[in-house]
């Protein structure tokens, strides 16, 4: 399997994980994980999910969450696993 981790970063607002989660359930995405933070009406949300079974390609599902986060206000990005702990090295 596969994971990927999204992050959603944005001006909280009544239905953000609600419209995230949604998106992913259609999708077929499976959340293996998942951390959100609200800091002084900043949300932050993080998850580890597996997308295998989705009849997406990542690069589609990829474009379709940024497209949502546009929607509701806020930055989503998706990235594999590998690349995020690539990035992420200290």
């Amino acid at each position: 399997m596969k994971k990927t981790v999204i992050t959603v970063v944005g001006k909280d607002t009544v239905g953000i994980i609600a419209k995230v989660c949604t998106y992913l359930a259609d999708n077929n995405v499976n959340i293996l994980d998942i951390s959100q933070t609200i800091v002084q009406d900043y949300f932050n949300m993080m998850m580890i999910v597996d997308a295998n079974n989705s009849e997406k390609k990542f690069g589609q599902l990829s474009d379709e969450m940024a497209e949502l986060g546009e929607q509701i206000g806020v930055q989503i990005k998706m990235q594999s696993e590998d690349i995020f702990n690539i990035m992420h090295r200290i």
